[in-house]
């Protein structure tokens, strides 16, 4: 089974503490919550439910991980740390009321603090933009005197390569986006609702194994143009173009699939339509691979674009990187003079909005090699190889 063993947990650790080190930081504090999960995974493997968390890293020694007592256990089952405590601040973030745990025992933001920071006064942050700003106060007064900088950079340098354990996972998140967005194309027929068609797809993908649904995206006929809606309960046609995307997440990993199609047969301007988009799917390709300039990549898909008088379609990028966030560096633009590296691993985004056939999106995930890309979604790849519904 694709997971990542304790002993790259403890890797990532030692690797932070070297750039704490050369950043003069005497501790980092990362938070991390069910919605903002990544850095706090990344660094612990705990992914709280209801609840928010902290993992608290000294120069030296293990981290302390602290969550709330209604997950206690689960962050013990789940954490590779051994060091978890509870704190008042982190309790269920759904209700006004404060919630009596009677049988917890708490700690405070000071003796956490000033335990990792071990008589130190420079504590980097990473999560700056997730933690809610009265956590943050209360933080800053825990720790009187001590500088508390964005230390973000340091994490999203290590995530922007992928080790061998990571791809794992990532091939596996995509074996299941492949099995539910097959199963949802299948019940995309005429008669069955958006939300029965999606909900079949992230059925299959569930039962594939996924541990979540980051999102699935479903709009049919008129709907298409919402870019990001959810399935609804219009009744699905013949004729309707269907734009949807699974998002899957396996370990923390999340990859997506999105193939646009057309329920039944397509009209000769949808085919049209569809066909630009798989060329700029096809012209993508070339461009996925170490060394290659990440901004080339963009304005050769927005050449094709260009090419067939669609560019006023063209609402963003066609890439973005994958990892524990469905969307994470890279996200290059035509501007980008970056160049990819092997071991990133990114999803592509190639997509028309506002076209009066309709609008929709090709997304599927590949691994950045020195000879070019593995495709980690094969069904995606299979289905524009064969040119499905324009062919």
């Amino acid at each position: 089974m694709a997971r990542i063993p304790t002993t790259e947990f403890k890797e990532r650790i030692e690797r932070l503490q070297d750039a704490m080190a050369r950043q003069k930081l005497d501790a980092v504090m990362v938070y991390g919550d069910e919605y903002r999960k990544e850095n706090l995974r990344y660094v612990s493997n705990f992914w709280p439910i209801f609840e928010r968390g902290a993992c608290f890293i000294p120069l030296k020694g293990e981290p302390i991980l602290a969550g709330a007592p209604e997950g206690e256990q689960y962050a013990r089952e789940m954490s590779v740390w051994t060091d978890v405590r509870n704190v008042k601040e982190f309790a269920c973030v759904s209700v006004p009321e404060e919630v009596d745990y009677p049988l917890a025992r708490f700690s405070s933001f000071a003796e956490i603090l000033g335990e990792a920071l071990g008589g130190g006064f420079r504590l980097g942050l990473v999560g700056q933009w997730d933690i809610p700003a009265p956590i943050m106060e209360r933080v800053k007064a825990a720790a009187p005197g001590v500088e508390i900088v964005d230390a973000s950079s340091i994490v999203n340098d290590m995530r922007l390569i992928k080790t061998p354990a990571e791809i794992a996972c990532l091939r596996e998140a995509g074996r299941q986006a492949c099995e539910g967005y097959a199963k949802l194309m299948d019940y995309s027929v005429p008669g069955n609702t958006e939300a029965a068609a999606a909900g079949a797809g992230q059925g299959a993908a569930l039962v594939a194994g996924a541990e979540a649904i980051n999102f699935c995206i479903y709009g049919s006929g008129p709907r298409t143009s919402t870019i990001i809606g959810r399935s609804a309960e219009r009744v699905l046609q013949d004729g309707d173009m269907i734009m949807a995307a699974l998002a899957v997440q396996y370990q923390g990993y999340v990859a997506t699939a999105a193939f646009p199609f057309v329920i039944g047969k397509a009209t000769d301007e949808q085919r049209r339509f569809l066909t630009v988009l798989l060329e700029a799917a096809d012209a993508q390709i070339d461009y996925l691979k170490d060394g290659i300039t990440s901004g080339e990549m963009v304005r050769a898909v927005k050449a094709v674009y260009k090419k067939h008088g669609m560019e006023q379609y063209d609402v963003y990028p066609p890439m973005h990187g994958i990892g524990l966030a469905e969307a994470e560096s890279p996200y290059p633009d035509e501007k980008s003079t970056y160049p990819f590296r092997t071991g990133m691993c990114v999803n592509s985004d190639v997509s028309l909005f506002g076209h009066p056939a309709g609008s929709n999106r090709i997304e599927e995930g590949f691994i950045i090699g020195r000879d070019g890309p593995e495709s980690i979604t094969p069904l995606i790849r299979d289905l524009v190889a064969r040119r499905v519904g324009v062919a």
